[in-house]
């Protein structure tokens, strides 16, 4: 009887723990890459003042025409939302497992993919209104502001789009991107942790700083392992994150009305740019992006997991 008593608080504070070394994981990650950010979605949404440079060239024109701060236009939105969704997705990773690995008996590869498809969507469905702010005011350039700033932003959606169904423009092609790119990248990490520690534990391991009875993975190779596991993700998942971000720009398009629904979307990037130019216009720029913002995001939470006492 007792020792089902200390199990609930204790529980809890553990949830508690795994969402805030999450929300300072995310944070990380996203604040060494918030330019690269902004330029991405300049190129996928075809801004016309960037249509026709390429990614670095865009880097070094934004500065001139907007300034230096023009890099991290929509940055205080992406922040506001980075620590929630950061936060929900490794904390829901975490529960996912535990609840696939024991209620459904399924094994450890399946589950671990499973769980991680499920931690993405989640968060994103949590934190995605705040995504489409931020998009909104990236999108923007110099001298041609339709938003003032994050409220204006949220009332002015709110009021000409639909009410709250204005925040969740691009949500389909959002979740059925984020289930394979979140999945696949905890799968990845999981897997090459779990073979790295099985098969070189001196070279790659060392023990957990709050208990050192397990063996966590270095800080360097957490790295490697957590960028290796975002250029993979990354590259299944790109073509779904280009009609998103169209999808969120909606009225910011002088082609809205031709980009409604996610097929329309893709059908429309595909039939009117291609491939590489369409689906996979800024891809270069995506993996100098997300190989350092998941290897940071990674390396952080096994770092934090430590902190917090959560091995």
């Amino acid at each position: 009887m007792d020792t089902q008593g200390p199990a609930t608080p204790e529980r809890g504070f553990h949830l508690v723990r795994s969402f805030i070394a999450g929300g300072v994981a995310g944070c990380c990650a996203k604040a060494t890459i918030a330019p690269l950010d902004r330029v991405k979605i300049l190129l996928q949404a075809h801004n016309h003042h960037y249509k026709h440079l390429g990614v670095f060239s865009t880097l070094c024109a934004v500065p001139k025409k907007e300034g230096y701060l023009g890099l991290y236009k929509g940055n205080g939105a992406m922040m506001i939302r980075i620590f929630p969704y950061g936060a929900i997705q490794f904390m829901a990773f975490d529960q996912y497992e535990k609840l696939i690995k024991e209620k459904l008996g399924i094994s450890e590869h399946i589950h671990t993919l499973m769980a991680g498809s499920m931690a993405g969507i989640t968060a994103v469905i949590c934190t995605y209104p705040l995504d489409v702010v931020r998009a909104r005011l990236a999108f923007q350039v110099k001298g041609e502001h339709k938003y003032t700033g994050i409220i204006h932003a949220f009332k002015t959606i709110y009021t000409k789009e639909g009410g709250y169904l204005g925040f969740y423009r691009g949500l389909m092609p959002t979740v059925v991107g984020i289930a394979p790119y979140s999945g696949v990248s905890f799968f990845t990490f999981s897997t090459l942790k779990t073979i790295g520690l099985a098969q070189a534990p001196s070279l790659l391991g060392t023990p957990s700083l709050d208990n050192p009875e397990v063996l966590v993975l270095k800080t360097h190779v957490s790295f490697v392992y957590g960028g290796l596991a975002g250029a993979i993700a990354q590259t299944i998942s790109y073509p779904f994150d280009v009609t998103r971000r169209r999808m969120q720009l909606g009225a910011a398009l002088p082609d809205a009305d031709k980009c409604l629904t996610m097929v329309q979307t893709l059908k429309y990037v595909y039939g009117h740019h291609g491939i590489r130019r369409g689906l996979y216009r800024g891809l270069s720029l995506n993996y100098i992006r997300c190989i350092p913002s998941q290897a940071m995001a990674f390396a952080t939470y096994e770092f934090m997991k430590q902190l917090l006492h959560l091995n």
